[in-house]
């Protein structure tokens, strides 16, 4: 936004108000030999010389749109509409007020009711808050919820391929409850025989942090059977092809919500997206709108079924973090209603094809072999030299081949996280395919 200073006349307006009569008088409290400190930088720039400086520098960043992009790894680069940040950027959005008084926010509460519909939709529940900061903070307070149903549940089972930072922000989140955090490394189905009546919640990645998807059925009963709640961490996109969580009975949906309209923005801002059956629904952190109508009969919306103290009075809130990530959420709803059910779908469909014909030309490379099994988007390539030395020397050709799981797992020293989206074209995919064997030599 353009710097508007204020004028001579501004100044000496303000400056009436507070009765004084002139700047220096306003900072007599101040003692002279500070009041105006040597700042040690150099003569001032012109706008336009400032905008050449900054473009300057930002031509030096390597970037989803200069390079062949095959990095994931929890932040996507997928197409946005440009009617998304066109309709989110308006002024009606940027200066909406506090959803707290409905009589003057009904913009901003329609906007998020909308968002929470569409969304408890995809994840199949009852319905989704608005919001968290991203999908580590939103899977911890899930985490953090099912604990407090019943504190004396004190396991928690989280996937050992969940995503290694989500696994540290919920160990952080825990560090001060007495809980014991398991994790296991079996098929979710298999990995029910760790459930025991102290567990308070079994964690499922749908895909896991490799891109793998593991097949959920009858693993929510086996859940339920032993009195503990079913949480899935899952990505949105890939709902347009797979089934929803909460149809295959997750009491728990979260997510990540920045592959919805959002860029990946150097990690942030992004969208911890929350959803649950309706039993849970009073025990979830996070704002919620709902539809009703006023003393005329019109439609309207407000705040409601969490109590406000969850948002002012901390030490009675069900959870201190009721963050609403108001923009990005926003552009998210505006994603999900400009492409519709089929549009995701698409998208959805582009992403798998286009991945699984990588993961066929790449594993032909001499060398190279993919991890097999199911997978959405990300595969695991195994490579015939480090990773972390292949990345490097093809980042430098603007090819950004993927992840090094070294960067994680110190042994995995040959195997990079590839991730194709419908941005990949086959130009580049051919591209990688004959930049890795020439790497490789």
């Amino acid at each position: 936004m353009p710097f508007i200073p204020t004028t001579d006349a501004d100044r000496e307006e303000m400056l009436k108000t507070i009765g004084v009569k002139t700047i220096d008088e306003l900072f007599t409290d101040i003692p002279k030999d500070v009041r105006y400190p040597r700042l040690g930088i150099g003569k001032g720039l012109s706008e336009l010389e400032v905008l050449r400086e900054l473009e300057s520098m930002a031509a030096k960043n390597t970037t989803a749109n200069s390079c062949a992009w095959f990095l994931g790894a929890g932040a996507y680069n997928h197409f946005i509409p440009s009617l998304v940040p066109q309709l989110a950027s308006r002024g009606e959005f940027l200066t909406a007020y506090t959803p707290y008084q409905p009589e003057v926010s009904q913009g901003t509460l329609q906007a998020i009711f909308e968002y929470q519909s569409m969304a408890a939709n995809l994840f199949g529940v009852d319905a989704v808050n608005a919001s968290h900061y991203d999908g580590a903070t939103a899977l911890a307070e899930a985490v953090l919820m099912a604990y407090r149903m019943d504190e004396n549940r004190h396991e928690i089972l989280l996937p050992a391929k969940l995503h290694p930072e989500y696994k540290e922000v919920i160990r952080t989140y825990f560090s001060a409850f007495p809980v014991t955090i398991k994790e296991y490394t079996e098929a979710p189905l298999a990995a029910c025989s760790h459930l025991t009546e102290h567990t308070a919640c079994m964690v499922i990645a749908y895909p896991d942090f490799e891109g793998y998807v593991a097949d959920l059925t009858g693993v929510a009963d086996k859940v339920h059977e032993a009195g503990a709640l079913c949480i899935v961490s899952t990505d949105p996109i890939m709902l347009g092809l797979f089934k929803a969580p909460g149809e295959l009975g997750a009491d728990i949906v979260t997510a990540e919500g920045q592959a919805l309209g959002n860029a990946m923005n150097y990690g942030g801002p992004f969208l911890g997206m929350f959803g649950v059956k309706q039993p849970l629904i009073r025990k979830m952190p996070g704002r919620l709108v709902g539809e009703t109508k006023d003393k005329a009969g019109r439609r309207g919306f407000v705040l409601t079924l969490s109590a406000r103290e969850q948002h002012i009075r901390r030490e009675k809130a069900v959870s201190n973090i009721c963050s609403n990530q108001g923009l990005v959420m926003l552009q998210a709803a505006i994603y999900l209603e400009t492409m519709g059910k089929n549009g995701l779908q698409a998208v959805a469909k582009l992403c798998w094809d286009k991945a699984h014909y990588a993961a066929d030309v790449l594993s032909r490379v001499p060398g190279y072999a993919v991890q097999t099994g199911v997978f959405f988007k990300e595969f695991v390539l195994k490579t015939p030299v480090p990773a972390e030395a292949i990345a490097d020397k093809l980042t430098r050709r603007c090819i950004v081949p993927g992840l090094p799981l070294s960067r994680y797992y110190k042994d995995r020293t040959h195997e990079l996280l590839v991730c194709v989206t419908e941005m990949n074209t086959k130009q580049q995919i051919d591209m990688l395919a004959e930049a890795l064997g020439e790497a490789a030599r």
